[in-house]
């Protein structure tokens, strides 16, 4: 494991934990920050940090807080409250 994906990886950690207690500016600069990490290295982001942030405006999602998800015929529907929405297939 590089040094940039072990940054990426407690860069997520750290946006978890703070979207938890409530510190959701401080969640979105690590989120924010962990996106730049892995853009400058030319890394995927981990497939769980993809799937519990918002592309739009960098909220790590919490599901039943700032988040709904909702399964559809062959896919999971996750919507931020910001409005935006992905769908995964399952």
């Amino acid at each position: 494991m590089t040094v940039a994906e072990e940054r990426i990886a407690r860069l997520a950690e750290l946006a978890r934990q703070a979207a938890r207690t409530g510190e959701d500016d401080l969640a979105r600069q690590y989120v924010r920050r962990a996106r730049r990490v892995a853009e400058r290295n030319r890394l995927p982001l981990p497939r769980r940090f993809k799937r519990f942030t918002c592309d739009r405006c960098d909220r790590y999602l919490i599901p039943g807080r700032n988040a709904t998800v909702r399964t559809r015929a062959g896919h999971v529907v996750v919507t931020c409250t910001c409005g935006e929405y992905a769908r995964y297939p399952y």
